[in-house]
């Protein structure tokens, strides 16, 4: 089996992607001080030049995770997840955390099949 690693950071990999699957590693919003709404369609938005970067795209996701600092606003998350999944939704789990770090509302991780 062959692994291929990709955007290095201190601490990780961006990417990884292995067995014909492609790993993105958890995301936060480059601006933090925006709402849960426009922090989620941030993240997906990089998450898809993640998923360019290996090969793939969004309708190839077939997982994610999410974490959440205040579950009140999650509906403010799905908005910006079903709109930009449209029909092609993953299986998810949403988690409730006490802090992310740096003002991050959320961050996700999301798995996709290579193709």
């Amino acid at each position: 089996m062959t692994i291929t690693r990709k955007i290095r950071s201190a601490i990780h990999h961006r990417i990884v992607e292995a067995n014909g699957f492609v790993f993105v590693g958890g995301t936060i919003a480059d601006d933090t001080s925006v709402s849960m709404g426009e922090q989620t369609r941030n993240i997906l938005g990089k998450i898809d030049g993640f998923l360019k970067e290996a090969g793939t795209d969004k309708t190839r996701v077939v997982s994610g995770q999410i974490f959440v600092t205040d579950l009140s606003k999650k509906k403010e998350m799905d908005a910006a997840w079903t709109a930009f999944f449209g029909d092609e939704l993953p299986v998810r789990a949403t988690v409730g955390v006490s802090d992310l770090g740096g003002g991050a509302l959320i961050e996700i991780v999301v798995t996709a099949v290579k193709g």
